[in-house]
């Protein structure tokens, strides 16, 4: 069992959460985490890169002039590469970059990733995150108080809250919700961030679905 602290508003431990390393894969696999980072950045390319190649320029396909007996160098086509707009060599062409992956390895890489971050000591659980109003002060006060001083993904069950709009203008954090987190911005992020409901919520969500 792994256990992550649980703290109040002021930084202050106040308990704990106990998480089965079962649940979450065991052990840390880098190679799928790997694999699953890859991919999912890999999958965000839009792959519409395009230069023209000798055979897509305008121009003439005549030899400009003939191979020997005028003292030039041999020259063919005004379209080569080696002209002034000519092709490009090796032109790039629009495709695609998009890698698949079996929906067991993207669902294990999620929670293989969050497993990541607890051995780590960096997922930083309250036991009540709700703002009154929105703060940006008052958040920024409290990522001091849990020592949150690098880039942090703030999970929360809404992201439409007064606690959602008290995180969103700072450096540094992301905002997800919690049943879209995934093994790409989980590595992407320092710390992780859950109000202690909702992280409990997700994990039960994961028992029901592994068992």
């Amino acid at each position: 069992m792994i256990q992550i602290p649980v703290h109040n508003l002021s930084g202050q431990q106040v308990a704990s959460i106990d998480v089965d390393e079962q649940l979450l894969g065991g052990e840390v696999r880098p190679a799928l985490l790997k694999q699953a980072y890859v991919r999912y950045h890999a999958n965000r390319r839009q792959g519409s890169a395009a230069t023209r190649n000798r055979g897509r320029v305008e121009g003439s396909t005549k030899k400009l002039y003939r191979q020997k007996g005028t003292g030039n160098a041999r020259r063919g086509p005004i379209r080569t590469n080696i002209m002034r707009g000519g092709g490009v060599a090796f032109a790039k062409l629009p495709r695609s970059f998009r890698q698949d992956m079996p929906i067991r390895m993207r669902r294990l890489a999620n929670r293989n990733a969050l497993l990541a971050k607890a051995v780590d000591g960096e997922i930083k659980i309250i036991d009540k995150l709700t703002f009154d109003k929105p703060s940006t002060k008052q958040f920024a006060s409290l990522l001091t108080a849990l020592k949150i001083d690098r880039s942090c993904l703030i999970a929360l069950a809404d992201t439409r809250d007064s606690t959602a709009r008290s995180a969103r203008n700072l450096d540094n954090v992301s905002l997800t919700q919690i049943d879209r987190l995934n093994a790409f911005d989980l590595l992407n992020h320092r710390y992780v961030l859950a109000d202690q409901a909702a992280f409990e919520g997700y994990l039960n969500r994961i028992k029901e679905a592994v068992s």
